[in-house]
């Protein structure tokens, strides 16, 4: 679902009901909403031009490792976290069940 600009608010909310400080209340509304703030950032300067990422040769030449904390015990061994390790070069995520 996409997060209609303030102004489109404001729009929408004037086909079904007016009120004498109605496009203040809408202001005050689409600011106060997390999602609406999210979805409508301003995403500032720009810093230069993207660049690609180089590939790899052979496997495991350029990987990424990410931990995943705070997860329910399982298991017979009550493992709450799990190592994320990921090969570029096969493009296939390896998870490593830890404490």
């Amino acid at each position: 679902m996409t997060v209609p600009s303030q102004d489109r608010t404001r729009e929408k909310v004037k086909t079904f009901i007016w009120w004498p400080m109605c496009q203040k209340d809408v202001a005050e509304y689409c600011k106060a909403c997390d999602r609406f703030q999210k979805a409508n950032k301003s995403i500032g300067r720009r810093l230069g031009n993207m660049i690609k990422v180089q590939e790899p040769r052979k496997p495991w030449e350029i990987f990424h490792i990410d931990w995943v904390t705070g997860l329910p015990r399982g298991g017979n061994k009550s493992y709450n976290a799990c190592v994320v390790t990921f090969d570029r070069f096969h493009n296939t995520p390896i998870f490593l069940p830890c404490h």
